[in-house]
Parts: C-alpha cells; structure tokens; sequence
C-alpha cells in the first residue's frame, strides 16, 4: 500500500514541477522561446512578474519566476527586446508575490 501512495505523490510532485515557471534569460533571439519587453508601468504591462529566490516558491503560470543560468535547466528561455512590437509579452517587475499575475490573459499561452 505505501508503495502505491509514494508512486502518486512523486507524479503529483512532477505534474507541479513542470509547470512552473524556470526563466533563462537568452542571448539570442533565434534561441529564445519568446521575446519580452519590461515596461515601465504595471498599466502597460500583460504580466507582472515577481522574481522568487527559491526555486521551491514557484507556482504554475502565475508570474512567480525563477531564473536559472542554463537553458536546459528552464521551462521558457526570454530574451528582451527594446521594442513593443519585437515583444510577444510586455512585463512589469513587481516588489511583492501577491502583486505576481496576469493582465491580458490572452497572452498567457506564450509561458504554456
């Protein structure tokens, strides 16, 4: 019985695990997943990003974002353009984790 109840944690820890949101910050664009813009306002932002320390407070694609030195260890790699329109998601760096989330929700499949 404990054998069954360990193998149903370890897939429920593993369905969380790949959702979240493990951020590389990419040199190139032809090697990034998506293209991002940080704003300057939260108004003109489509997600507010708050960056935890711990890779252990990440939730799914809530805008908590963790940031990992190599690609094959993240779940989207970014890179940052200057332009609005070179950007599929505009973002706004928050203070706090409960500011973290989605304004245009339609722009949510870009970190699915």
């Amino acid at each position: 019985m404990s054998s069954k109840y360990f193998i149903s944690f370890f897939i429920l820890l593993f369905s969380f695990a790949s959702n979240a949101q493990k951020i590389h910050k990419s040199d190139f664009k032809s090697a990034a997943d998506l293209t991002a813009m940080v704003v300057d306002s939260k108004s003109a932002a489509d997600l507010l990003v708050y960056a935890v320390d711990f890779e252990s407070e990440l939730g799914e694609n809530d805008g908590k974002w963790f940031f990992v030195n190599f690609k094959s260890q993240s779940d989207k790699s970014i890179f940052f353009v200057d332009l609005e329109s070179k950007a599929d998601i505009k973002i706004y760096f928050v203070d706090f984790e409960s500011e973290a989330g989605w304004i245009t929700s339609t722009k949510k499949q870009f970190l699915e």
